[in-house]
């Protein structure tokens, strides 16, 4: 298959490597010192357990240049949404008749922004699942054993080409599900990430550190109930005990709970804020559900939107 990364970092050039490893032609839009240590020494993958080297040549092409790649079989969506009104016109050139694209960004609903320009009947939404960084340019560091992929059609529909894709994952070494009900798989992720998200940014502290503390720890809960009942009154199938589950995980990884918002509004970059906590105010208010604790958190942490601390 031929397979075009648009935002071959962490995520997108895990992904990406794995796929040119298994045997797809796969293009990874890069820039600056990345693109160029790919193009000079190959993209690197460092697991807990193996280095991997993916060799530039057939199966492997870094540019700066969608054009350059022409129309491809699957496009992986992975920059962040900020990044959006950039990158999406400029992998036009790469969407043809057939062209699939996995959105993996964060959010609920940041999949729609892709299909509003390539049309909604191109566009996958998914969900990756992955601790990865990029340490150095040309090189990924992927660490845990947790490693995955689930998405499927927005209406919950079967066809062929999601089982194309999955069935293009998972030889390549990249688990993958493809659900019949991803909009519950984006809201369960969702309720996770947004709050750790905004919680830890609006705190700028680590979730090791708010939740030992009870009244953080209140805010915490507070907000994923309120990120649940929005979503249910949206109709998401969530589970049950999709907040105590959640908080069970988090109780269990805090030494490992790191949202890279955090790590963002601390470095002074530019913040995925309206995929996230934005996302679940507009959301409240389509559905007529209160939402005060990320309202707050938004009202907060907006002027921060486009960078600074």
């Amino acid at each position: 298959m031929r397979v075009a990364v648009m935002g071959a970092g962490s995520i997108g050039g895990y992904f990406g490597g794995m796929l040119a490893r298994g045997g797809n032609d796969v293009a990874l839009i890069a820039r600056g010192a990345h693109l160029a240590a790919i193009r000079e020494r190959g993209l690197q993958i460092h697991t807990d357990t193996e280095l991997l080297t993916i060799p530039g040549g057939a199966g492997l092409y870094a540019t700066d240049n969608p054009a350059e790649v022409g129309p491809v079989d699957l496009i992986l969506l992975t920059v962040k949404t900020y990044q959006n009104a950039e990158a999406i016109p400029a992998m036009l050139p790469m969407v043809g008749p057939a062209t699939s694209v996995l959105c993996l960004q964060n959010g609920i609903d940041s999949y729609q922004t892709a299909a509003q320009a390539v049309g909604p009947g191109k566009v996958l939404p998914g969900a990756a699942y992955i601790e990865a960084a990029r340490p150095q340019p040309g090189v990924i560091r992927q660490s845990g054993s947790v490693v995955r992929i689930v998405f499927g059609e927005p209406d919950g529909s079967d066809s062929e080409r999601g089982n194309v894709v999955r069935d293009t994952l998972i030889p390549a070494g990249i688990p993958a599900e493809f659900s019949r009900d991803i909009q519950q798989t984006l809201w369960s992720k969702f309720l996770f990430i947004a709050t750790m998200a905004g919680v830890t940014s609006l705190s700028r502290e680590t979730m090791a550190q708010l939740m030992p503390r009870p009244e953080w720890r209140t805010v915490i809960v507070s907000c994923m109930r309120e990120i649940e009942t929005v979503g249910r009154a949206a109709g998401v199938n969530l589970d049950a005990a999709i907040v105590e589950h959640t908080l069970a995980y988090i109780e269990g990884s805090l030494d490992d709970m790191h949202a890279s918002m955090h790590a963002d509004i601390m470095a002074g970059r530019p913040l995925e804020l309206e995929a996230l906590n934005g996302a679940v105010v507009r959301a409240g208010r389509e559905v007529e559900v209160a939402t005060p604790i990320n309202e707050v958190i938004y009202a907060a942490l907006k002027p921060f939107a486009q960078g600074g601390q």
